[in-house]
């Protein structure tokens, strides 16, 4: 399927990310013969992500804040470059309001919602307000954000204990604070904000009544420009460390029928309220009761959309870039079914054995699983860098099986046979959390990590220490034989080392 424009041309997409989602969206790029560009720091110049596109532009240094999350850098190649789409990805300029409508001055079309469904959904308090006045249910808590400590405490007592601090424009767990007492509050607010001021640039902090065991659920929507807004089925997300997912399913488990179509109607009226485009996520906390409360909305694609797809067979980054050019949703709401059960673990770049310290560096060994039933996103390769200046994923896992005992089979086994060297990584962490009594029963919360008490590392395989010889080796042969920089097969084009070139000319670089 190739997308053409007024003038007989493909749609041009640039991807305004790095790493394993700009490989995803490139991939799905080429299966409708759209033409890609792919932007990087100084310190991806041998990225992955680099390779796959059919053209590249440096954004600056490492640092984030002068490449990724520079807007004006990537509307210029946009421009330069005669880009039609821009696909944010998750994450830097995703949700970024301002840079959307950048987009729309600069007549450079957005893959994601308006900058108005982003300023609605994106700042929590609005949210919930949004949400209210559409009928949806919600955490009860204050509809704006807190003067100081004394006025969290007074709200706290009249709410009644445990509550939930949160930053009004968080996400990722950050500006959070769990509170159980009244002698805690003050330091916990003071907390929250400080760390809302330094991550989002903005200290506005407010109150929600703590869920007691809640579940972290979430449906995925698709809406078009055409009136179309589908659910595409919920996740579990009850797996998280420090707020943070770590393991993601789909179906939920242990979910009833009534609840997980009414949670799913629910999301579709949210999506609605705010005339949302493109792909979204609805999250839910899920009380023991099956009783479901609005939590916000990512008004972007997840990280974890591998399992939505694999159990509906529905393409969702094809379905954001059809919206995008104008299309009408390929699928209908009575067309969408589960299929079997999916997982997702999240493999990082960190030791489990140092309280999960960040370690970059390079992947002397990377040798991902394969067969029947395993997905693997990722965005690096042996021999390549993981950096230290962003988020320190490796990749993503993701398994299907017929139903969810085997896909948790399928997952350990293959968590197994993934071969990572050369640096320190999560993988015996997360078959520590698979192989456990709780999970394995499905009947989980957002607890369940601290449940599951500390983990203890296993120790090294006999012989590790003499591994050494065979990662140098196998690094040696890898770099000889050329693999990191395959040239293009466009002749017309010529290899993307010269497109790149040409590009940084083009920019003025």
């Amino acid at each position: 399927m190739t997308a053409i424009r007024a003038d007989g041309t493909p749609h041009k997409v640039l991807i305004a990310n790095r790493g394993e989602i700009a490989c995803r969206v490139i991939r799905a790029c080429r299966e409708m013969g759209l033409p890609t560009v792919a932007v990087y720091s100084e310190a991806d110049a041998d990225a992955v992500h680099t390779w796959m596109a059919d053209e590249r532009v440096l954004l600056g240094a490492a640092d984030s804040a002068e490449s990724y999350l520079r807007a004006d850098r990537v509307l210029a190649a946009c421009l330069a470059l005669d880009v039609t789409l821009v696909h944010p990805g998750y994450g830097f300029l995703s949700e970024n309001a301002d840079f959307r409508e950048a987009c729309d001055a600069a007549g450079v079309g957005f893959v994601g919602p308006s900058a108005y469904a982003m300023r609605q959904m994106g700042v929590k308090t609005l949210a919930r307000e949004t949400m209210i006045a559409a009928g949806v249910p919600v955490v009860p808590g204050t509809e704006t954000g807190l003067a100081d400590g004394a006025a969290a405490k007074l709200q706290a007592e009249k709410m009644g204990y445990p509550v939930m601090l949160k930053a009004a424009n968080g996400g990722g767990g950050k500006g959070m604070r769990l509170v159980h007492a009244g002698e805690d509050i003050v330091a916990a607010f003071d907390g929250a904000r400080r760390e809302a001021l330094a991550y989002f640039s903005d200290d506005t902090v407010y109150l929600e009544k703590a869920i007691v065991r809640p579940r972290h659920v979430e449906v995925q929507i698709l809406a078009d420009t055409h009136g179309n807004t589908v659910h595409v089925l919920d996740r579990e997300c009850s797996v998280q460390r420090r707020n943070q997912k770590v393991i993601e399913e789909s179906p939920a488990p242990h979910l009833s029928d009534a609840t997980r179509a009414a949670m799913g109607e629910v999301a579709v009226q949210a999506a609605r309220a705010v005339g949302y485009v493109g792909a979204g996520t609805i999250e839910f906390l899920v009380d023991p009761n099956q009783n479901f409360y609005f939590l916000e909305m990512n008004t972007r694609l997840q990280v974890e959309h591998p399992v939505t797809e694999l159990v509906t067979g529905i393409d969702l980054v094809v379905e954001m870039l059809r919206v995008a050019m104008g299309e009408p949703l390929s699928v209908s709401q009575a067309e969408i079914c589960a299929r079997g059960h999916a997982i997702e673990a999240r493999i990082y770049a960190e030791d489990p054995a140092q309280n999960f310290q960040p370690s970059p560096g390079t992947l002397h060994v990377y040798r991902p699983p394969h067969g029947p039933g395993i997905r693997v996103d990722d965005g690096c390769c042996e021999g390549g860098e993981i950096p230290r200046y962003y988020d320190p994923m490796i990749a993503k896992i993701s398994v299907w099986a017929p139903d969810r005992d085997r896909a948790v089979a399928r997952m350990d086994a293959a968590l197994a046979d993934f071969e990572i060297a050369g640096i320190q990584h999560n993988v015996p962490y997360l078959r520590w959390v698979l192989d456990s009594a709780l999970f394995r029963s499905g009947d989980y919360d957002t607890g369940i990590v601290g449940h599951l008490g500390d983990f203890a590392p296993p120790p090294p395989a006999e012989g590790s220490d003499a591994d050494a010889a065979v990662v140098l080796a196998a690094l040696l042969s890898h770099r000889a034989a050329g693999q990191r920089r395959p040239a293009s097969t466009n002749a017309a084009t010529g290899s993307t080392w010269a497109r790149a070139a040409r590009t940084a000319h083009l920019l003025g670089r």
